[in-house]
Parts: C-alpha cells; structure tokens; sequence
C-alpha cells in the first residue's frame, strides 16, 4: 500500500524538509514578484501572493519526493538518504533573497541571481549523482578534466600570443569570455540577438532560439550560448556512455567517451556553437531508438533537423532500426514507424520559415554559394583540395587543404576499417554524415563534421581494447587538440 506524500518526506528529517521548503517559499514569493506585482492590481496581488506562496512550497516538495524515488530507483541508494542528499540542491534558491541587496548594483539582477541559484542547484544535482552512480562518475571526470584544460589553453594563448593580424569581432570586453566567440559564433550571436539577416540564414534555428531565450534570463547571450554548449557536451557525453554500454561493455564506452572529449576539435564542444547541441542531440535519438521508444526518439530528431540539416539524416538508422527490431511482425508495429515522420518536420518547419520570410524554402543551401559550397558529386570537393594545395601560394592554405583532406580520411578510413563491428543503422548514418559534406564540392570545416561522428568513436573504442592502438590514439589526438586550441583562440581558422 502506498504511504501518503507527507509520511515519504517525513522520512528525510525535519531538517531537509524545511530546507525544501524554505526554498519553495522563495520561489512562490519571486514568482508573485515577477509576475504579478508588474500588473499593478491590488486585489490580484495579494491574493496572488499567498497562491503564489502555497503553489511554491506544494510544488517544490512534490518535485522533491519524485526526483528522490527516481533516484533511489537508479542509484540503489535508500529512499530517505536520497531526499537527504537532493534537499541539499535545494538551498541555492534561498540565494535569491540576496537580489534585494545586489539588484540596484546590476542589471538584469533578477534574473542572474535566478540564473546563478538554478546553474548551482544542477551543479549540485549532477555532483550527488557522481557520488552514487559510476556512470555520471566517469563521465563528469571526463568533462571535468578536458574541459578545464582547454580553457586553460584558449584563455593563455589568447592573452600570450595575441590575435591574428586584422579587424576582429569582439562579441564580449571579457577577455576570458571573448575567446570563445570566434568565428561562426558571430553568426549565432548575431540570429539570437537581431534575427536573421543576409547569410545568416545559413545557420539553422535551434541554437540560437535556445541562446535568445536563455540570454533573456541570463542577460548575455555570449554566457548562455557558453552554458547550452557545456551542458549539452556534458548529457551528450552520458548518452553515448548509455548507448555503448548497452551496446557493448563499459570499458568501451568508458574509451569512447574520452576519444571524443580530446579529439583534435574537440574545442568547439565549448565554444558558442551547434556541436555540442547536435553531438547530445543525435545520440539521444539513437539512444531511444534502442530502448524502442520511437515518439522520444523521433521528437529528439526532429531536434537535430532544428540545429543542423544533417539532423535529418535520422530517418534513415530510425526507419532501418525499426526494420530490424519488429522484422518478424512488421504490420503489428506501423505505428511506430510513424514517429519517424517528426524528424523531417524539423527541416520543413526551417523551410516554411525562409518560404516566409525571403520566398524561398531552400535559401539556407543557396547561400551556401557564399562559402563556395554547392552541389556536386563527392570525389569533385576531394579533386578541389588536391588541386588547391598543389598550386597554394601560401603555406596556411597547403595547411587547411591538407588538414581537411586528412579527416576526410580518417573518417572513410575508420568507416572502411570498422564497419562491421556496428550495427547497420550505425553504419547508414556515419556513411551517409560523410557522403553529404563531401558533396558540397568543398572539404572546408570536416574536422567538426568528423567531431560529431559518433560512430567513429565505438569503433575507435572497440579497436583501443589494443594498447598500442590506444597510445597512438591519444599519442595523435592530445597534441592536435591544444594546436587547434591555440589556433581557434587566436583567430586562426580551424574548421
């Protein structure tokens, strides 16, 4: 028989309860400030404050007990011990209070102090999950390590070597922010602040909705786009963990998981731009096709389709998945099939926007002329670089042309290598993720096609079981990555 909500919490002691709860009161009084007082209504705010105060503190404990038992369930720990540990997460929100005393001091004082409370109570969210589960464990090491190194790189080079010669944009006065809008973070700036203007449209929605509506919380757009990244790469990190332990073993996902964190441009899963959000993206959708919850994976998909146009790849390892799973019955099953339809939604709905607003659904690829991209057939953009670097007048383009004929390489030759020790939809996808750029008649930015590949780290991972495969890679890897790094924080062109 289940025991009554209140009798649960009791469980945790009074002391968590009334953590919590103080918390909720917090939240109920800000929300009846921010929402309700501005209407300047007498009688709806007064009455708004005590409903505001009551729906606070009921729902915060109700959200309290749900996520405890969700916990216990994954982690093995006690019911109570988890409301004890969770009540912790809580306390940040008390911070609150302290708007009265630093809102004349700052702009958007609200709103960053909310955003500070709720970035500390994830934080503590996360780190309580490392203490019991192995598996957010390692990953958050992984995340931890590598992330920190390379902002130690980026913020050194940009501050002891200085910028490439020109005129640079500087999307923030904040050197050790600024190193991390280079390049096609401008572009995504610049749709989340003013909207899409000239090739802008190029650069598909999502991130920069994502970083708009943030930004409005926050009151940078450069911060937010800073923490959607991170924590994006940080969840994307855990579904490959999931994926390829399920897959295979732990040992293997273990592996892959810090081949992608240190692969040469792994850099740009923490700038200002859609790597992360498509790396996490992607491999969720993957996830939830293997744990056969097609809806969750085909609206994760049509996610993907939103960030970048590749995202529509996703119908095809959805349609062969499904295939694979319900073979002996497939009639029984068409239901299913059908949430594989919301992937290409997210492009259409991308291509109705552009009918709309410039009278042409495939602007986003005709302005890709801008970058000399158009279609043509994949050995053409091969042809191209071989030919730029052998008649190059400098040596930065010999560099660039090799650099991207190198990955084109590595990525056919992981697919060539390894191709049989994964699964078909695997195999369709990552062929299918290099074919596309490749028949763009330019190699340009395929080291950050070639970061987002995640079948090429199972494969990489499966391989690394060899120690002297894993020395090499490491030994190929790290050294690349803080090159790139420095090149990126200086604004030299990377990918």
């Amino acid at each position: 028989m289940r025991t009554p909500a209140t009798v649960d919490l009791l469980a945790a002691g009074p002391a968590p309860c009334a953590i919590v709860a103080l918390a909720g009161f917090t939240l109920g009084f800000f929300a009846w400030l921010t929402l309700i007082v501005p209407r300047h209504h007498a009688l709806l705010s007064d009455a708004g404050l005590l409903v505001s105060l009551a729906l606070g503190i009921a729902a915060t404990l109700w959200l309290w007990q749900r996520y405890a038992h969700y916990f216990s369930r994954r982690t093995g720990a006690t019911y109570a011990r988890s409301l004890r540990y969770d009540a912790l997460t809580w306390a940040p929100f008390v911070l609150l209070w302290l708007t009265f005393v630093l809102a004349p001091a700052l702009t958007h004082g609200e709103s960053r102090t909310f955003a500070i409370c709720a970035t500390l109570f994830c934080l503590g969210k996360v780190l309580i999950a490392a203490r019991f589960n192995q598996t957010v464990r390692e990953v958050l090491l992984d995340f931890v390590v590598t992330r920190t190194a390379i902002i130690v790189i980026a913020e050194l080079a940009a501050i002891i070597i200085g910028q490439r010669a020109g005129q640079h944009v500087q999307e923030s006065t904040n050197l050790l922010l600024n190193v991390w809008g280079r390049w096609d973070a401008v572009h995504y700036l610049a749709i989340a602040s003013q909207g899409y203007q000239g090739t802008d449209m190029a650069f598909f929605p999502l991130f920069p909705l994502l970083i708009h509506l943030l930004g409005l919380l926050v009151g940078n757009h450069l911060i937010a786009g800073l923490l959607i990244s991170n924590a994006s790469f940080f969840f994307g990190l855990l579904y490959l963990y999931k994926l390829l332990e399920h897959e295979y073993d732990r040992p293997v996902a273990r592996r892959a998981i810090f081949y992608v964190s240190i692969f040469p441009s792994a850099f740009f899963f923490s700038a200002v731009y859609t790597e992360s959000l498509f790396f996490m993206l992607t491999v969720a959708s993957f996830y939830y096709m293997r744990a056969h919850r097609w809806w969750l994976a085909g609206a994760i998909g049509l996610l993907a389709a939103m960030t970048r146009v590749e995202g529509v790849l996703l119908v095809v390892p959805f349609a062969i998945e499904w295939y694979m799973q319900y073979k002996p019955n497939l009639r029984r099953h068409r239901s299913d099939l059908y949430a594989g339809a919301l992937i290409p939604l997210g492009l259409l709905a991308y291509m109705a926007y552009l009918w709309v607003l410039v009278g042409d659904p495939l602007y986003f690829s005709h302005v890709q002329i801008h970058w000399n991209r158009h279609f043509a057939a994949p050995w053409v953009s091969v042809i191209n670089s071989v030919h730029g670097i052998l008649h190059a007048t400098q040596g930065q383009t010999i560099a660039d042309q090799g650099m991207e004929l190198a990955f084109t390489a590595l990525m056919v030759a992981v697919l060539i290598g390894g191709w049989k020790q994964l699964r078909p939809s695997y195999i369709a996808y990552m062929a299918l993720s290099i074919l596309i750029p490749m028949s763009t008649s330019s190699l340009m930015s395929m080291p950050r096609f070639a970061l987002v590949l995640f079948p090429m780290y199972a494969i990489l991972a499966r391989d690394g079981e060899k120690p002297w495969v894993n020395n090499l890679i490491v030994a190929f890897f790290l050294p690349l990555l803080g090159l790139f790094t420095v090149l990126f924080a200086n604004w030299y062109w990377v990918a």
